[in-house]
């Protein structure tokens, strides 16, 4: 048997500060023709620094009907591998050989035409994939019931909100049947229900035979989805093998960055961009900045943002989720629980959350960093696995005996004990 997917020395460089293709007006042509020769020896003069190696000398092959899962730090070339294999962008040099139907879900809205309505784009969609009208049409009620947009369907999809966009694209990648489905952390965008919902749709072309390319900082998806996976590192292939192996080479490595963590740029990110998380840290009970605190001790959790706009931005809504190495959340914390919104926030500063006790045991953990509005609800930035920080034991109940490693989290309480009252 054949591979399905094959790779072979795939090496992937961008320029840092490249500019896109634009339109300029005849004045802007005309300064950047006078200015091209400078600026063709400022590049040529440091062309070195100005580069950089996504992908260095990636290759692999994935058989007909496997579930990979692949995993890796922000930057470690998870997205670019992807964007790659779905024909969104063309590698620097090395060959890859797809013998199937391709469908990807690798950002929110991919493949959309934004004045269409989601009935065209569905049916643009299947066509994109060689379908025919006819086979499109068998499935579509599908997609719409799994979407949950029945209402919307012949509404422009430019006029749908980020959540809507997510469900109808998922639905269309994993119901109109290509041979090869890539999944993206897009997913990370959804709610827990949903989800849920995609991850049991997975699940169930998984069992259909088809192959799935999943990327995720999800640990338990990787491990209950995945026969097996690989491990990206600095853009290159550390582990690709069994699944549990993987996950504990991944781990092993450290792959989370610890410590202060630099997110100015991570590019698997979410979110309308206005205002960006730029760096994570932990402070310690003298406000100095630790990648590791002991259990039971004040401490801090700081995210620093910037802003795209010099006014200052008002009703902002922070979100800190802490999880373990394998993906599970131990704990949420966000303003709208400690009813503690903020009406308005500098265009540049720094969110700091107050910890009087750390209640959690000896261990690494991972947190995701959600900056958005509160009132309408706007996604500004999403980072998933932003950083990372150790947890030291300490004597949290002040009873000389330090941590607890039957659970990650402690409760302060009191036991106490009294006689049984007996109803007459």
């Amino acid at each position: 048997m054949r591979p399905i997917i094959r790779v072979e020395n795939l090496w992937k460089q961008f320029r840092i500060g490249a500019s896109q293709a634009q339109y300029k007006t005849l004045r802007e042509s005309i300064v950047n023709a006078v200015r091209s020769p400078f600026k063709w020896f400022e590049r040529n003069g440091d062309s070195e620094d100005r580069t950089i190696w996504a992908l260095k000398g990636v290759s692999f092959e994935v058989m007909p009907g496997e579930v990979v899962g692949i995993i890796g730090r922000n930057g470690a070339g998870k997205s670019t591998l992807l964007k790659i294999l779905s024909r969104i962008t063309e590698p620097t040099t090395g060959q890859v050989d797809l013998y199937g139907r391709v469908g990807s879900l690798l950002e929110v809205g991919t493949g959309f035409h934004a004045e269409l309505t989601g009935r065209e784009n569905i049916y643009l969609n299947g066509a994109i994939l060689g379908m025919k009208f006819s086979e499109i049409g068998s499935k579509f009620d599908e997609i719409v019931a799994f979407a949950e947009v029945e209402k919307f369907i012949d509404t422009p999809v430019k006029h749908y909100s980020s959540g809507m966009y997510l469900r109808l694209a998922f639905a269309v990648a994993a119901h109109l049947e290509p041979e090869i489905l890539i999944v993206d952390e897009v997913l990370a965008v959804g709610d827990s229900s949903f989800t849920k919902k995609c991850l049991g749709k997975m699940d169930d072309v998984a069992k259909q035979g088809r192959t799935i390319l999943f990327v995720s900082h999800s640990m338990s998806a990787i491990q209950n989805l995945c026969g097996s996976a690989m491990v990206l590192a600095q853009g290159q292939v550390r582990f690709y093998g069994e699944t549990e192996l993987a996950i504990k080479r991944y781990l092993a490595d450290g792959e989370a960055q610890v410590g202060v963590c630099e997110l100015s740029t991570v590019q698997n990110r979410n979110g309308s961009g206005r205002m960006r998380l730029t760096k994570f840290w932990v402070e310690d009970a003298m406000a100095e900045q630790v990648a590791t605190i002991t259990s039971g001790e004040s401490c801090n959790l700081v995210v620093e943002y910037d802003s795209i706009e010099e006014c200052l931005r008002r009703d902002v809504f922070m979100q800190i989720t802490i999880n373990t190495l394998t993906g599970s959340p131990v704990s949420v914390i966000n303003t709208t629980l400690l009813g503690q919104n903020f009406e308005t926030v500098p265009p540049k500063g720094e969110i700091r959350f107050e910890i009087p006790k750390l209640p959690l045991t000896a261990g690494r953990y991972v947190v995701d960093l959600h900056l958005a509005t509160h009132s309408g609800y706007e996604m500004m930035d999403h980072v998933k696995g932003a950083a990372s920080f150790d947890i030291c034991d300490g004597d949290f109940y002040g009873s000389g005996y330090a941590g607890s490693h039957q659970a990650p989290t402690m409760i302060e309480g009191k036991w106490l004990v009294s006689e049984a009252s007996y109803a007459p």
